[in-house]
């Protein structure tokens, strides 16, 4: 039987329209799911707190089983989970395994979170026990994207669970089901008590509900800037943390003793892959005039040798853009830097959602596909002379995200990274990394830090409860 059964995805009844999930390579539709309006998201989260309380009272090993199990469904689905990502978000069957890999190891991490010390003792000036424990915050609201939806929900909903919370997710209605509604089903095999987990796909008034409902005291949103923004300007006038994951315009630094030979695949990659949906996905490529050349030329040829097409029919590259939007966006982004004077050394086409891997040469400050956050399969390539301008240009940003810089002397990487202010750094690799048990997330306009894997993990679903108890009732003077 099917994990995720189209005539039961969705138990409980929502109040907004029916919405056609469709594949990106064809426009065809793959099914058809009951959108979250505003007004579901308070019987929603009233339900996740009634929930929550004997959840957090179970032992912690009962919680930790759960998740353990839910990473060990992520693998026995593995081959139904993977076609809804190729053909619903448009992955390449790998991007979609790596997928799949990520939210069994979130999974596992997670179920070790929950047995994890809570808290320490301190010294009191009274005759006193005295001590601080991590109590759960009680519902996590959860919005998640659709560019790589399985990962991008599980690392907010699996430590979440762990620690003793609910969680109501919003995932992307493009994505809504290997976003959202595969977690409902992978958490509901694996035991998870019900009424803990709520999916509402839905749009922007419906994440805004989220935000606003006092019954939700923290926020965990993957998205643009521009979407965090409004997100964090909210959830600070209803006096609520937001844990912000936002765009990205990271750099890769090629110093001019790398290897060309080796470094043209890394810089293919990290602009490319997954069609260049990715937050940290290099967007810059700033590469030693000695090199600049030869890089532009060599990158160009590889963009022109990838295949692009439907991931789920053929051995591609590169699938298709999301939808027409995020197809005009790219390609206005290219027509205007080719306009401003930028060369186009590879690409600036399409044939329907899928674009062409793009190179731009000779792009400047005022180049808008190297200034802003393309999120499409767009390399632009400048060139630098000194370590200290490829660190002036590298930190030239409103974002913070991601940075790799390839050189032959490792040490001098790190002391270049130090000159960049951001919050994930590569050493001989390009941008786009992720493992469950490393912190993740980006400064400035990238986010507001990092805030996945342990330690991340405790800070951002948990209150600190600081707790004295004393032997006999305390004396005062009046």
């Amino acid at each position: 039987m099917p994990l995720l059964d189209p005539q039961n995805w969705q138990p409980r009844t929502l109040s907004g329209p029916r919405y056609t999930v469709t594949e990106p390579a064809t426009g065809d539709p793959l099914g058809t799911v009951v959108l979250a309006g505003g007004a579901d998201v308070g019987p929603a989260a009233e339900a996740a707190l009634a929930a929550q309380s004997e959840w957090a009272r179970l032992p912690h090993f009962v919680r930790a089983g759960v998740l353990r199990k839910a990473g060990d469904l992520f693998a026995a689905h593995a081959e139904e989970l993977r076609e809804w990502i190729v053909r619903e978000s448009g992955s390449i069957p790998g991007k979609a395994d790596f997928e799949l890999h990520v939210a069994a190891q979130e999974c596992y991490e997670a179920a070790a979170l929950a047995s994890r010390p809570a808290g320490q003792v301190l010294p009191s000036e009274a005759p006193r026990l005295s001590y601080t424990r991590r109590v759960p915050v009680g519902v996590v609201g959860v919005i998640s994207p659709f560019n790589a939806p399985l990962i991008l929900s599980i690392r907010s909903v699996a430590p979440a669970l762990a620690l003793g919370n609910a969680v109501v997710l919003k995932p992307d209605p493009r994505t809504a089901v290997c976003g959202g509604l595969s977690l409902a089903a992978i958490f509901a095999e694996a035991g998870l008590p019900d009424g803990l987990l709520h999916i509402l796909p839905g749009g922007a008034e419906t994440g805004a509900a989220l935000v606003a409902d006092p019954r939700v005291p923290v926020i965990s949103f993957t998205g643009s800037t521009a979407a965090g923004r409004a997100v964090g300007e909210a959830a600070g006038r209803h006096l609520k943390r937001a844990h912000l994951e936002l765009g990205g315009n990271s750099a890769l630094i090629v110093l001019e003793d790398a290897d060309l030979d080796a470094v043209i695949s890394t810089a293919a990659w990290g602009s490319f892959f997954h069609q260049g949906q990715i937050c940290m996905t290099t967007g810059r490529h700033l590469v030693h005039a000695s090199l600049y050349e030869e890089y532009v030329e060599r990158l160009a040829a590889k963009a022109d040798a990838l295949a692009v097409g439907d991931p789920h029919r053929a051995q591609v590259h590169l699938g298709p853009l999301i939808d027409d939007g995020q197809l005009a966006k790219v390609h206005a982004l290219v027509e205007a830097s080719t306009g401003a004077g930028a060369k186009l050394a590879a690409g600036g086409t399409h044939d329907s959602l899928f674009y062409r891997p793009t190179v731009l040469a000779g792009v400047d400050d005022a180049t808008p596909a190297y200034a802003e956050e393309v999120f499409g399969p767009v390399a632009p390539v400048r060139p630098f002379t000194t370590v200290d301008e490829a660190a002036a240009l590298a930190a030239r940003s409103t974002y913070g995200l991601s940075l790799g810089i390839v050189t032959r002397d490792a040490a001098r990487g790190l002391e270049l990274a130090e000159r960049v202010p951001v919050g994930i750094v590569h050493i001989n690799d390009q941008t786009v990394n992720d493992e469950a048990v490393a912190p993740f997330g980006g400064v400035a306009a990238s986010g507001t830090g990092a805030r996945f894997g342990g330690e991340a993990n405790l800070e951002a679903f948990t209150d600190v409860r600081w707790t004295t108890v004393r032997s006999d009732v305390a004396p005062y003077p009046f």
